[in-house]
């Protein structure tokens, strides 16, 4: 089985549930309700606060991803989950870390979005390995890892775009080109189907950071019972960098430290996933392969099988995280001389959203199938159209045509 071809989705939220859901297979139709104009959800969701110039007034770029993260609330709902408030996850991490708004710098700080000879880029430098990376990339260019932004930004504004993605093809590096990803599908869901008996779902969540983590955190508000599992070597990078955020995620949650790199622990791992009902992961398909674990062996045993990656598991060596995919995305605010990010990484509550939601609908159906959710195939979707009125134009800065 594979998604079916369905009609591209609206801004309007039930409508947006209502294409959701075919896409997933199921043929409910969600109901209207009084809603709100897009900007109005854009502010309400905490988003508005982290787009714009730090030191200029929030924006509402317009986009509808705050109605589409509403429409996707309510497909989640409509398949016997919880009730959520889905423009509110767009500033749930922001909530916990304080970031703001900062122009062309992510809220987060480890993206920015630079200019090249013809266009723009997003750079994550989001491990401390990525200075080294990037300098390689640049043809050793001896960046000070310290402050390596200032020569990072000279070098790649003399390299035209398709000259840079090149390069980096292969090196594991997050750069994105601007707009670049137009493919407006957020999941695929293929697979035989299987005949799960029922009963409390055991989820078996091998993520990190933010997209994966929240999809199994809305399956457990679903009922299931979840299983958080990390490496010693690697932990979540999240516990870190948030580590109120973390617990929110994983509240309720057991978490088992597995040295999945011996024999144990990967004989431990393998039986965790020879019971679960869904296995929720955001690596590149090779890191698994290398354990000798394949998703095909469980899907086909009966498990919905969750696979969250940058750009889908057609690009299975690209890396992307929430910043640099929605600039790939068209997800930017800003003008066309100056493009800004929308909110915090905000591909990654996008996905994670929309992961639930297939997660949720395969279950239905008795699993046995594999969703491989794009993180910005989800951020395409949920940008949709630009909307215009009076609001966005009073926003928009008069020095300047906006983006699109």
């Amino acid at each position: 089985m594979s998604s079916p071809a369905v009609n591209a989705p609206t801004a309007e939220p039930s409508s947006y549930a209502t294409w959701l859901l075919a896409l997933a297979g199921h043929a409910i139709e969600v109901p209207p309700t009084p809603q709100s104009s897009p900007h109005e959800e854009w502010a309400a969701s905490g988003a508005m606060e982290l787009t714009g110039a730090h030191d200029g007034p929030p924006l509402s770029p317009g986009w509808t991803v705050a109605s589409a993260m509403r429409g996707a609330a309510r497909a989640l709902q409509a398949l016997g989950g919880p009730a959520v408030d889905g423009p509110a996850l767009l500033g749930e991490r922001a909530a916990h870390t304080g970031f703001s708004r900062n122009g062309a710098t992510s809220p987060g700080g480890s993206c920015r979005i630079l200019s090249t000879a013809d266009g723009w880029v997003a750079l994550n430098l989001a491990r401390p390995s990525d200075v080294d990376v990037a300098n390689a990339w640049l043809d050793d260019a001896h960046f000070d890892a310290r402050d390596p932004w200032p020569g990072m930004a000279r070098a790649i504004a003399a390299v035209p775009t398709s000259e840079l993605m090149e390069r980096a093809g292969g090196l594991g590096l997050a750069l994105s080109a601007l707009d670049e990803f137009d493919r407006a599908v957020p999941f695929t869901i293929t697979g035989p189907g299987g005949a799960r008996a029922g009963g409390v779902p055991f989820v078996v969540d091998l993520s990190a950071l933010w997209a994966g983590p929240l999809c199994a955190n809305l399956l457990a508000a679903s009922g299931a019972r979840v299983v958080k599992v990390e490496s010693p070597a690697r932990p979540d990078a999240m516990r870190r960098g948030s580590p109120s955020f973390f617990e929110m995620l994983h509240r309720g949650h057991q978490q088992l430290v597995l040295a999945i790199s011996e024999p144990d622990g990967l004989s431990a791992l393998r039986r965790l996933l020879d019971a679960a009902d869904v296995v929720v992961e955001a690596s590149r398909p090779r890191a698994l392969a290398q354990l000798g674990i394949n998703a095909w062996d469980y899907v086909e045993r009966g498990a919905t099988w969750v696979s969250i990656t940058g750009y889908g598991r057609a690009q299975p060596e690209r890396v992307g995280f929430g910043d640099d995919v929605g600039v790939a995305a068209g997800l930017v605010s800003g003008h066309a001389d100056a493009p800004m990010f929308c909110a915090d990484a905000i591909a990654d509550p996008i996905a994670g959203l929309h992961a639930a939601v297939a997660a949720m609908a395969v279950l239905a159906d008795g699993g046995g199938r594999l969703v491989d959710v794009s993180m910005a195939g989800a951020a395409r979707t949920a940008r949709g159209a630009r909307f215009v009125d009076e609001t966005s134009v009073a926003v928009a800065s008069p020095r300047s045509r906006p983006w699109r």
